[in-house]
Order: structure tokens, then C-alpha cells, then sequence
């Protein structure tokens, strides 16, 4: 079942990461975050709740190698913390 995003906020950490990545990657993340407002949980984002400290937070894949950091405010809000490799995890 789709689960659609309505809101996405972001924080100005996220803001200021996204405008330092390779082009490349901040295109293919808007293409990501198009799919994201369709469906948080589509299979090709491999969208997954994290573990430990950061248990109340959630990622999906950009690509192999970047992910966006969010957590959820309600069913179809969404806070953007961060976007990176793994090292957004520590």
C-alpha cells in the first residue's frame, strides 16, 4: 500500500549538505525525493527505520552509497535531517 507524503521539512543542516554534494548526486536525490512524496516506502528506495541511538530515526538510499536521514512527525509529514554516506549515522 502507498504511503504518500504531503509535508517534508528541512532542516537547515540538510540545506547546506545538499548544496555541497556533486551535482550529479543532488539530481538524482530530487529525482529520489519525487518518488519518496509518492510512496515512502517504495522498494527501489529501500526506506528503513535505524537502530541504537538512532532508533527514532529513518533513511532511504539515494544510491549505494548516499541516503537521506528523516524522521516521521506524523503519517504524511516528514522532517529532512540530513544527506550523506554512512558517516550521517555517527
Amino acid at each position: 500500500m502507498a504511503r504518500p507524503i504531503t509535508v517534508i521539512h528541512v532542516t537547515p543542516d540538510f540545506e547546506k549538505t545538499f548544496l555541497r554534494l556533486p551535482k550529479h548526486i543532488q539530481h538524482l536525490a530530487t529525482r529520489k525525493d519525487q518518488w519518496f512524496r509518492r510512496n515512502a516506502f517504495d522498494r527501489r528506495l529501500r526506506t528503513h527505520k535505524l537502530k541504537g541511538e538512532l532508533a527514532s530515526y529513518w533513511a532511504y538510499s539515494i544510491n549505494r552509497e548516499y541516503r537521506i536521514l528523516f524522521r516521521f512527525l506524523g503519517s504524511r509529514e516528514v522532517i529532512y535531517y540530513d544527506i550523506g554516506t554512512h558517516e550521517i549515522y555517527r
